[in-house]
């Protein structure tokens, strides 16, 4: 007996899982993959949970310091297990440490299907039977909420710090054009994104290399018309050679927030000079000082390191002492991570764990008290908020002093008022805590 084919059976295609660590930078890129492999027709997902036999994981990894390589060497062995147990048809690895340690993986981790570097777009395609497509530059898939995007300006870096190894990893700086830019925050804001977050590893390099100048605040000035586009938000930039100009766009146009993230990693000269961050001590305060003169009521938000070879008691008093005194609004601390073939790695690394750690935690619980403080002042204000999300009895939204994941968050009683997620909204404050306001919709 021959059984008759099902003509209403349908072939569902394999989904391809792309699996996102690490930063904001590994966020746009995954975006822009998924983006190329949709307008190829492609079934693809983000972070999908359920999974079948046939489907495909792409998974973009971490190699910047210890705990983001363990957890990308995680991912990995996590997904080439479900493989090798027939549950996943494919693993295929590419971001940062891909790029720096693929021979290593491809000789450690067998299962895996193929590594790629970070600029291997289109060879990622080919091996998933995509074509690279032109015509789609500036087309993303958003994996964040659809009301707020970051929004990559230039790849790479040319700075020589010390301790870094992004440009191992990212390779040169390359800045992308002002038109190519303006395009693609115009086709987000067509699709409802009203906040771009500009991200590079190193924002006031931007242009050097394509304008022969540095240029981020004409690309400012030109995002800034973009109709629909209420909150520009600057992160990571470097205080060596600051453009001031940029303070000037910022004044110039509402929707450019006034916030600005900038990592010093330390103080002392000593340091500064080890880490080459081609600044010292008293150039560090002197430009804080110019640029809370400039724009009076900028958040700062800082990053700092804690155990860099050869920091002594004395180097970390000098910091926390400088921390307390220049009160930054926002400010995250790391212990220093041994990075391969960085120029600190030559150095030897000789603060312990332990102390590391209690260096971090030294300097969190003073800005803590700094932020309860800053935040004391802003109870009885109103402020203009985003709305991210409803988490239980709240809706969570920022000002435009905070950024997505790391800044504080306003917190409004869902019983007492009503905010559409995306949506603007003032907001009276009438409690504070250390990193949290907690206020009431206002008309």
């Amino acid at each position: 007996m021959i059984t008759k084919p099902n003509k209403n059976k349908t072939v569902s295609k394999p989904k391809i899982n792309v699996i996102t660590l690490g930063c904001s930078k590994n966020t746009y890129d995954s975006e822009v993959l998924m983006g190329q492999l949709k307008g190829n027709n492609l079934n693809v997902v983000h972070e999908d949970n359920k999974m079948g036999k046939n489907d495909i994981v792409v998974i973009n990894t971490c190699g910047f310091i210890d705990n983001a390589k363990q957890e990308s060497i995680d991912t990995i062995l996590q997904y080439s297990e479900l493989k090798e147990a027939g549950k996943i048809g494919k693993v295929i690895v590419t971001g940062c440490l891909s790029e720096r340690y693929k021979p290593e993986l491809t000789a450690e981790i067998k299962n895996v299907d193929a590594f790629f570097g970070t600029n291997d777009l289109q060879n990622i395609l080919h091996e998933l039977g995509a074509d690279y497509k032109h015509e789609l530059i500036g087309e993303r898939l958003l994996t964040t909420p659809s009301h707020f995007a970051y929004f990559k300006i230039a790849e790479g870096c040319n700075r020589p710090c010390s301790f870094c190894a992004i440009p191992l990893m990212r390779g040169k700086h390359v800045s992308r054009e002002i038109q190519e830019l303006v395009n693609e925050a115009k086709i987000l804001a067509a699709n409802g994104t009203k906040e771009l977050i500009l991200i590079a590893q190193d924002l006031t390099y931007y242009g050097l290399d394509i304008y022969a100048k540095r240029n981020l605040d004409e690309l400012l000035n030109e995002l800034a018309k973009v109709e629909g586009i209420e909150w520009i938000r600057l992160q990571y930039a470097y205080p060596s050679g600051f453009p001031m100009e940029i303070l000037d766009a910022m004044n110039a146009n509402d929707n450019i927030c006034k916030y600005l993230d900038m990592p010093l990693q330390h103080i002392t000269d000593n340091m500064l000079k080890s880490m080459r961050r081609g600044i010292d001590k008293q150039k560090t305060i002197d430009l804080v000082k110019q640029i809370r003169a400039k724009v009076p009521n900028i958040a700062l938000r800082t990053t700092l390191i804690c155990g860099y070879p050869g920091e002594t008691e004395e180097d970390f008093q000098e910091m926390l002492a400088w921390v307390e005194e220049t009160r930054f609004d926002r400010l995250g601390c790391f212990t220093y991570s041994h990075e391969e073939k960085t120029h600190a790695h030559s150095l030897v690394d000789d603060v312990p764990e332990e102390v590391k750690q209690a260096r971090v935690e030294a300097i969190m619980e003073l800005q803590q008290g700094i932020s309860f403080e800053i935040n004391q002042e802003k109870v009885g204000k109103t402020y203009k908020v985003l709305v991210d999300r409803k988490e239980g009895d709240f809706f969570i939204g920022r000002t435009e002093f905070d950024s997505p994941e790391v800044d504080n968050e306003v917190l409004i009683d869902a019983k007492t008022g009503y905010a559409a997620i995306g949506s603007f909204v003032n907001v009276k404050i009438d409690r504070a805590e250390d990193f949290d306001l907690y206020g009431q919709i206002v008309k």
